[in-house]
């Protein structure tokens, strides 16, 4: 059994918390708490999963696994009992979360407020649900906890009476964020009543935290917050510099909540941090990050979820422990890695059908690392509900209109059939993107037919379809329905309400520009750089911040060696996204091109660092580092490359080069040069003598 590298850990879970905004905050001292995390441990970007949508995303960090795996796929689902719908629930998950497994193992764990963790699970401890924060009555009216919030059941009213109600939100609590509160026409805006809302909801958790660690005995403990998300998506129009529409009078009465928001959570880190003691391991995680600069959208597409087009791919993670590194950066971190990293730190062995990985650039020696086939096949109670348990319908409903308020879903229909196949088929579509993003193509593809088919008006579903179609290299098909889409855009659907958030925020144009940037794909592929070009540039003049189309400008401009213009389309994809690895990747290929091999080494290391998982990045670090002399980091890069891409066979005949030098290793040479040999043979391509 391996050791055990923690005494107790503390998951902290801060939802779109973003370095974007966090790092000028510690530049001027105002988030102390988290620059003595990051002084003493370990920092770096935490690569989120498509769709950026939380539910399905935190899951994901507390299983190690991807959604099609857990089975959470959106925010709603059809509920068995009513025929209707409900939100997610952790009856929804179906594997073991982090804090089941600890359960298993028999340490004292406890889960606060974690996302679709309604109803609390009888775990080897406390639990308190998401749903134990929301206010559902006025404060003078009885606030009962809606049942299954807490277990255990005897726990209850220790907990209803350390919830904080809107309410009690007073100017004292307002002021420090909204100093020009009084200026607020309440009748018109909003504003404050949302904040209160949030802020309350926050420190109900944060005391239901901070009571456990104060009074029980603990192992693990994970504490979920959703306040900054909340309050960027109300307040961060409004944070500086000024968007443009923004009046000028309400940016001034609102630009300081979002700072305001990670100052706070930086105040309840510190108390966390504090009553956890020095010999606890500490993660303090998000699931994304949020634009809060020029890329901040321009409006809000009106579908379900749309506010999510506000998230940014990385989101934050920093480790600190007394078996961590202090004071570095780590790279290529995702969030499926956080669970095997916790149970590395119990010493218990990770699941072989998780999809993450031990993060062991965090450690100051490599752990060891024991596997097992999966948790699930483990037997022992675990504190799991049943999946047929049934959910209180009123706690439910409060739910649901939480969500229609935050605009992440519309306003269900009353007709409940209605209102289930339309979570079904939100459902089936966030389940198609999570395949796309795990390139499972063949099996998003006939969830994207059925979608498409059924729902012709929905441009989202053939778009996707289309890409689908790109990647398995079916371009006919692709093209066919491209072409549908720019000669015939569908309408908007109007018997569907838009979200509250949608109505408040302007309209997305109704031209598709992602249809050219597709067209311009399939010219691509098929060889035709000239029409490619043409269409890429067209969508250029669309629209020219559409993700990815600076980085296909600079493709073709590579497949023509016009390597200075390449040059430029990859620059311009950095300054529209500075964390971009493609726009790395790419100029690391210009660089190379053009015999530059420091400046391509550098621009490589920065494409591995923010997307490990990148097989071309590796490899063409590799490039220039042989070319620079560096032989050994050469080997180690073109080695990383093949256990991505095993098939990468222009790695095998650079390590054949590599390993034939004077002080190599010829048997490997050998290797490497027969297996480069074979795979162009049965390519069908001659290879080079």
């Amino acid at each position: 059994m391996p050791e055990t590298l923690a005494k107790k850990v503390l998951l902290v879970g801060w939802d779109a918390a973003d370095w974007k905004i966090i790092n000028p905050l510690l530049d001027q001292g105002l988030m102390p708490t988290l620059e003595n995390l990051v002084n003493h441990g370990v920092m770096g970007n935490l690569a989120t999963l498509h769709p950026v949508l939380s539910p399905m995303l935190w899951n994901s960090i507390a299983t190690g696994m991807r959604p099609d795996k857990h089975g959470i796929h959106g925010f709603m689902e059809p509920d068995p009992h009513t025929g209707s719908i409900r939100p997610v629930t952790s009856t929804s998950r179906k594997v073991k979360a982090v804090w089941n497994i600890l359960t298993q193992r028999g340490y004292k764990t406890h889960a606060l407020g974690w996302f679709a963790g309604h109803p609390a699970e009888p775990i080897n401890g406390i639990s308190v649900s998401d749903l134990y924060p929301y206010a559902v009555a006025p404060r003078e009216n009885d606030w009962p906890l809606p049942p299954g919030a807490v277990h255990p059941e005897s726990m209850k009213q220790t907990f209803a009476a350390l919830r904080m109600h809107p309410a009690e939100v007073t100017e004292a609590a307002i002021l420090p964020w909204i100093p020009r509160a009084a200026e607020i026409d309440q009748e018109k805006d909003n504003g404050l009543q949302v904040f209160a809302k949030i802020l309350a909801e926050n420190c109900s958790i944060h005391n239901a935290a901070t009571w456990i660690l104060q009074n029980q005995p603990w192992d693990f403990m994970a504490v979920y917050y959703n306040g900054i998300d909340h309050f960027c998506h109300r307040f961060m129009h409004f944070h500086p510099p000024r968007m443009e529409g923004i009046p000028e009078e309400q940016f001034e009465i609102y630009k300081d909540v979002v700072n305001g928001a990670y100052r706070f959570h930086d105040m309840m880190l510190q108390t966390l941090l504090e009553l956890a003691g020095p010999e606890t391991t500490v993660l303090l995680v998000s699931d994304h990050g949020f634009h809060s600069d020029h890329l901040r959208p321009r409006g809000i597409p009106q579908e379900p979820a749309g506010p999510a087009v506000q998230h940014r791919q990385f989101g934050i993670v920093c480790i600190k422990g007394a078996q961590i590194k202090q004071d570095e950066r780590i790279y290529g971190a995702t969030l499926l890695d956080i669970t095997p990293t916790i149970l590395t730190l119990f010493g218990l062995p990770v699941g072989a059908d998780m999809d993450g990985r031990v993060l062991v650039q965090a450690f100051e020696q490599p752990p060891e690392i024991q596997r097992i086939p999966s948790w699930e096949q483990e037997t022992g109670e675990c504190g799991m509900h049943p999946g047929d348990l049934r959910i209180d319908p009123v706690a439910a409903q409060a739910v649901v209109q939480r969500f229609v308020a935050l605009g992440y879903m519309q306003a269900p229909s009353e007709d409940a059939a209605k209102a289930a196949e339309m979570a079904v088929r939100e459902q089936q579509y966030n389940l198609a993107r999570a395949y796309l993003d795990a390139r499972r193509y063949h099996d998003a593809l006939p969830l994207l037919q059925g979608l498409a088919s059924k729902w012709p008006d929905q441009a989202r579903f053939s778009q996707h379809l289309a890409q689908c179609f790109l990647a398995l290299r079916r371009l006919p098909e692709a093209k066919t329905i491209l072409e549908q889409l720019i000669s015939n855009p569908p309408k908007p659907a109007t018997s569907e309400e838009p979200t509250a958030e949608a109505k408040s925020a302007p309209e997305v144009p109704k031209q598709h520009p992602w249809a050219d940037l597709l067209m311009g794909i399939i010219h691509f592929e098929e060889g035709n750089m000239d029409a490619a070009l043409a269409r890429l540039l067209q969508a250029e003049r669309f629209d020219p911040r559409l993700p990815d189309l600076h980085l296909r400008i600079g493709e073709v401009y590579l497949r023509q060696k016009r390597n200075d213009d390449a040059e430029r389309a990859f620059e311009r994809a950095l300054e529209i996204d500075g964390d971009s690895a493609a726009a790395h990747l790419g100029l690391a290929r210009v660089h190379l091109q053009k015999r530059r091999n420091e400046q391509a080494a550098e621009h490589a290391l920065h494409a591995v660092g923010l997307q490990h998982f990148l097989p071309l990045g590796h490899f063409y670090l590799g490039v220039a580092l042989a070319r620079l002399g560096h032989r050994q980091r050469a080997i180690l890069a073109f080695e990383t490359s093949l256990t991505i891409l095993p098939g990468l066979v222009a790695a095998h005949r650079w390590l054949a080069a590599l390993y034939q030098h004077a002080g190599g290793d010829p048997e490997k040479a050998a290797r490497h040069r027969g297996i480069y040999l074979q795979t162009r043979r049965q390519r069908g391509i001659k290879a080079q003598a």
